[in-house]
């Protein structure tokens, strides 16, 4: 198992022409300060569609050494070029890397047998625990139990981050897959839910601004306080809502921005928030006095 908590799918802030290293070592300083788990560099909210091959390697080498062994620092490789793809698992692990986050290759998508050949080739490129993404409404394509259970007999496959939102679907995962792979929730409005089946914590996109809450939320959850935890995910819930208001990540960098970190533009094609929403983001933020 990677890790057994809350893991933060971190922000990466940009210059105008680079990465803000100096706001990047804050946040994951914030991060281990306040009981973050793991951190997730070059995840979906860390953009790494808007960034170059340089941007992302350069991250991730900072990364693992800002983080200096106080937690695991998992690399997101995923893409939909498979030799793209094994080139960031090997960068992954000769950087230091704990382990690597692999998204269900998207666009051009691939059958059963292709996603099967995608990841037994990740997993022998990285050497490393591979955790599996899906998230189909940004893919296009479902990891279904059944494919998941062929992988995780590899030895190097060793959890599957779940964002189908589909209760049902993830029920089957851990049916089948508790034994050989470790279950993390992928939708911050599901921790309690995936951790109910037997998940092992989350990829949080929530724990950027509230890290020490996700933390604890998932902690009380293991030491056998369910009803806190119930209170605590219900009572976040309205947070979570405004944070995937807009496309993710705009409006968690936005918040960060209104906590008083220097997150710099958004390249294209994200842009700023809706005055409607920002609105509504501020009221939460407000609400669990983050501002």
């Amino acid at each position: 198992m990677l890790f057994k908590g809350s893991g933060v799918a971190i922000c990466t802030p940009f210059t105008e022409d680079g990465i803000n290293y100096d706001t990047f070592a804050k946040l994951v300083d914030f991060q281990i300060e306040n009981g973050t788990d793991a951190l997730v560099v070059c995840g979906t909210t860390g953009e790494p569609s808007t960034m170059s091959r340089d941007e992302k390697c350069a991250l991730v080498e900072f990364a693992v050494k800002r983080a200096q062994n106080r937690v695991p620092v998992i690399v997101g490789i995923g893409g939909n070029n498979t030799a793209d793809v094994l080139f960031s698992a090997r960068h992954a692990r000769e950087c230091g890397a704990n382990g690597v986050l692999a998204v269900t290759p998207y666009y051009n998508k691939c059958t059963r047998k292709g996603l099967i050949e995608h990841f037994l080739a990740v997993a022998d490129a990285a050497a490393l625990p591979v955790m599996i993404y899906n998230v189909p409404s940004r893919t296009g394509v479902n990891m279904t139990p059944d494919v998941f259970d062929e992988l995780a007999s590899h030895k190097h496959i060793d959890s599957i981050k779940e964002a189908t939102g589909d209760i049902s679907q993830i029920a089957e995962m851990a049916r089948l897959t508790r034994k050989k792979a470790a279950l993390y929730s992928g939708n911050d409005d599901h921790i309690v839910p995936v951790l109910s089946l037997g998940g092992a914590g989350v990829v949080s996109v929530l724990a950027n601004v509230v890290p020490r809450y996700v933390h604890d939320m998932v902690s009380a959850y293991h030491a056998g306080d369910v009803e806190k935890a119930c209170d605590m995910q219900l009572a976040v819930n309205p947070l979570v809502s405004a944070l995937f208001s807009e496309v993710n990540p705009i409006p968690v960098k936005t918040a960060l921005r209104l906590m008083g970190y220097d997150m710099g533009p958004f390249r294209l094609p994200l842009t700023e928030m809706e005055e409607k929403n920002l609105d509504a983001l501020t009221a939460q933020l407000k609400s669990f006095k983050l501002i």
